[in-house]
């Protein structure tokens, strides 16, 4: 092999291996440990202390990982969100949400204009079933008939349920149950329905149906700029996640 096509590999070589690197930020490489992290929660019948757990094993890059803590509160609702952040579960009739911030959280005002991650999963046995058919009605279509039987049952009007995406969410379904999304910056869509509401970056996550009644998971992450990388892992591992927190 000559000279030149010895360098021209090299080069090839070195550009496929920073590649790699690259690619494998927030990407899945198999199991890995990350701290467990307890959360309090309060709501209907009162406060409840953060569980005590061990470190957890997800399925995130080697790269990733020392970023990450897995956040838990009681009942199992549970994320992938960076370390050294601040958590809390609020629950009701109509189901619960974690709240994750890299700031102390107030509970008198659960509304980030920055960073947070909101984790809501709405019961549709319950008083959550209007949450649940609102978000059938904009991006599951092949559950409308949950839709109808809550308008029919409760006798509203088809304004209260309006038909079709967010005008600027940008969809990407997984299966007629699961769809990915990104809410642009300074937009509402399924991420402002959190308590992310709409600021400078946009907001990343997916919403499920979960269960045959069924219940709705819906999730919604804005990191910080440098850490916007680890967004794929922390919400592919969301997806694995979610039907354990029935």
């Amino acid at each position: 092999m000559g000279f030149f096509a010895l360098v021209l590999r090299g080069i090839v070589v070195l550009i496929l291996a920073m590649y790699a690197q690259h690619s494998m930020v927030g990407q899945p490489a198999g199991a890995v440990s990350v701290p467990f992290v307890g959360c309090k929660s309060d709501g209907q019948v009162g406060p409840i202390e953060a569980p005590k757990g061990n470190a957890r094993s997800v399925s995130v890059s080697p790269q990733a990982a020392p970023q990450l803590a897995y956040y838990e509160s009681a009942e199992g609702l549970g994320v992938l969100v960076p370390r050294g952040w601040h958590c809390f579960r609020t629950y009701g009739s109509g189901g619960d949400a974690l709240f994750v911030s890299p700031q102390p959280i107030n509970l008198a005002n659960l509304r980030f204009a920055g960073n947070a991650v909101e984790l809501s999963r709405r019961l549709g046995g319950t008083f959550g079933r209007f949450d649940v058919a609102e978000v059938i009605a904009r991006v599951f279509p092949a559950h409308h008939a949950f839709v109808r039987n809550v308008r029919q049952g409760f006798d509203l009007p088809a304004s209260n349920f309006p038909a079709g995406p967010y005008p600027k969410d940008k969809l990407t379904y997984r299966s007629n149950r699961t769809v990915e999304y990104e809410t642009p910056s300074g937009t509402d869509g399924l991420g402002t329905r959190s308590g992310v509401k709409k600021g400078s970056a946009p907001i990343d996550g997916v919403a499920m149906l979960i269960g045959k009644t069924p219940d709705l998971v819906l999730f919604s992450v804005r990191l910080p700029s440098g850490l916007t990388g680890l967004t794929p892992a922390i919400v592919g591992q969301l997806e694995r996640d979610a039907p354990g927190f029935r």
